[in-house]
C-alpha cells in the first residue's frame, strides 16, 4: 500500500501527504528472497530521484509493500506505473517468469498531515509485527523502522528528519522517544476506523474539503477511480432487469466503465 502525502497543486499544499500499496496478483508473493528486496528497493531509490518523491516510511512485506510519500509535483501515478513496470520486468528476468506480478493498481490513501502523519509512520513500520511475521519492528529488515532509529544506515532517498523533528530536537532523544512511540502502538487498535470513503484518512473538516474527490467529481487522478467513487450504484442496481433493449444495455456499459469506475 502507499500511504501518501501527495502536494498536489491547490490541494493542501503543505498538509497532505499519501500512503499507497501495491499487492501481489492473486496474493501471491512479489518478493522471494532478499535480493528481490534489494531489487526493489534500488528500483525505487531510482524512481524516487527521478520523480522528486519525498519517501518518509516504508515496509516490504511478502505480498505486497507500503509507501508514505509527499509528491510535490503531482506526478505519483507516472512514479507507480514506473517503479511497479520496471520491478516486474526485473523480477521476470531474474525468475524466468512472464506476465503480471502485481494486482491490478496500486491503492492510495490520501492523508492529512497534521492530524495523521505519524500514525501512518507508525502504521507502516508496525505491519510486520501485526501480521506475526516478528514479535518487534526492529526485527524486521526491510523497513524504514531501524534506519528511523538510528540502528542502521539511512538511505539517501529516505527522509527521516520529518518524523524525528516531532519527538525533539536533539536525534539521539527524539530516536528514543520514536521507540516508545511505536512501542505503545503494538497491541493497539490500527488507525483505519478513522478512514473515509476508503481513501481519505484525516478530521472530519479535511473529509469535506474533499467532497468532490470523494464523488468522482474531481480530476485527482493519484487516486484509482474505484476507490474515488465511492457512492457509485451496484452493477446490478445499475443494469436493471428492465434494460433489455440494446440500445439502453449499451449506454450502461459506457456508465459503467466511464462514469463509476
Amino acid at each position: 500500500m502507499v500511504l501518501a502525502l501527495p502536494t498536489w497543486p491547490g490541494l493542501y499544499a503543505s498538509n497532505t501527504t499519501a500512503r499507497f500499496t501495491s499487492r501481489g496478483n492473486e496474493q501471491k508473493p512479489i518478493f522471494r528472497d532478499d535480493a528481490d528486496r534489494k531489487l526493489f528497493l534500488n528500483n525505487l531509490s531510482q524512481v524516487i530521484d527521478r520523480f522528486h518523491w519525498l519517501c518518509h516510511a516504508y515496509c516490504l512485506m511478502n505480498n505486497h509493500y507500503h509507501l508514505l510519500l509527499e509528491t510535490p509535483d503531482g506526478n505519483l501515478s507516472k512514479g507507480m506505473r514506473q517503479l511497479n513496470g520496471v520491478y516486474t520486468q526485473a523480477l521476470n528476468r531474474r525468475h524466468g517468469r512472464v506476465g503480471h506480478l502485481f494486482q491490478g493498481r496500486f491503492k492510495a490513501i490520501l492523508v492529512q498531515k497534521d492530524s495523521h502523519f505519524l500514525e501512518v509512520c507508525r502504521y507502516i513500520v508496525l505491519n510486520p509485527v501485526r501480521t506475526k511475521s516478528v514479535k518487534y519492528p526492529g526485527e524486521w529488515q526491510w523497513s524504514s523502522y531501524r534506519a528511523t532509529l538510528g540502528q542502521a544506515r539511512v538511505p539517501d532517498w529516505l527522509k527521516t528528519d520529518e518524523i524525528l523533528s516531532h519527538f525533539g530536537a536533539r536525534r539521539s532523544l527524539a530516536q528514543e522517544r520514536y521507540r516508545e512511540y511505536i512501542r505503545e502502538a503494538i497491541s493497539a487498535p490500527t488507525l483505519w476506523e478513522d478512514l473515509k470513503a476508503q481513501s481519505i484518512l484525516g478530521t472530519e473538516g479535511f473529509a469535506e474539503a474533499l467532497t468532490d474527490h470523494v464523488t468522482g467529481k474531481s480530476t485527482i487522478k493519484e487516486i484509482p477511480k474505484e476507490q474515488r467513487l465511492l457512492g457509485r450504484p451496484s452493477l446490478e442496481k445499475l443494469f436493471n432487469q428492465t434494460a433489455k433493449k440494446k440500445t439502453k444495455r449499451d449506454q450502461c456499459i459506457v456508465d459503467a466503465v466511464y462514469r463509476y469506475g
